[in-house]
């Protein structure tokens, strides 16, 4: 059951990339995957991008970690 979730949450990555950026079917996917391979890191530099290089509280650092399980 966990397999087929993580395949749902990957094609409904690939397809916002497909729509959103005008790109192929495989290209979409290739960057799905990236995304869904690297999401820590993902998490991190959204988070730090977002609070424009301010440091960010512990506290607010774990609440994103709640979205990486």
């Amino acid at each position: 059951m966990a397999t087929q979730n993580n395949l749902s949450k990957l094609m409904g990555i690939s397809w916002q990339i497909q729509r959103r950026k005008h790109k192929t079917r495989s290209q979409a996917l290739r960057a799905a995957w990236a995304i869904f391979l690297n999401e820590q890191i993902a998490v991190e530099y959204l988070t730090q991008k977002l609070n424009r290089n301010k440091p960010v509280p512990q506290r607010v650092a774990e609440q994103f970690a709640l979205f990486s399980n």
